[in-house]
């Protein structure tokens, strides 16, 4: 499973997160922090990466129109970049429970 980090998350995390979740990378990072939420939620669809962020954005998103892509919900206010790593790190087998095994749409970490 390849993240990719919104906006919201800093582009910093993407090496410490690579032998968990290889491949994932953050909007800034392929140039797209100056776009709309759906061109970031198309490059997503079109790259199979589940989108990870911190507002609800993508969520309601995907309420109206389905996965893919699936959103990891990091729920948890300001955090440290350690503390999110950590946080993405610690709940790997939650996150892949909930996306893959059970197909939901959204996993929201708090």
């Amino acid at each position: 499973m390849k993240l990719l980090l919104d906006e919201n998350l800093s582009r910093r995390i993407v090496p410490f997160i690579q032998d968990s979740y290889p491949g994932s990378t953050q909007v800034a990072l392929l140039g797209l922090e100056q776009v709309d939420d759906k061109t970031i939620r198309q490059y997503a669809i079109d790259h199979d990466y589940v989108i990870t962020t911190k507002d609800a954005d993508f969520y309601e998103m995907t309420m109206v129109y389905g996965q893919p892509p699936k959103i990891i919900w990091l729920k948890m206010g300001n955090q440290s970049k350690s503390a999110t790593i950590k946080t993405l790190l610690d709940n790997q087998l939650i996150i892949e429970q909930v996306l893959i095994t059970e197909n939901k749409d959204c996993v929201e970490i708090l």
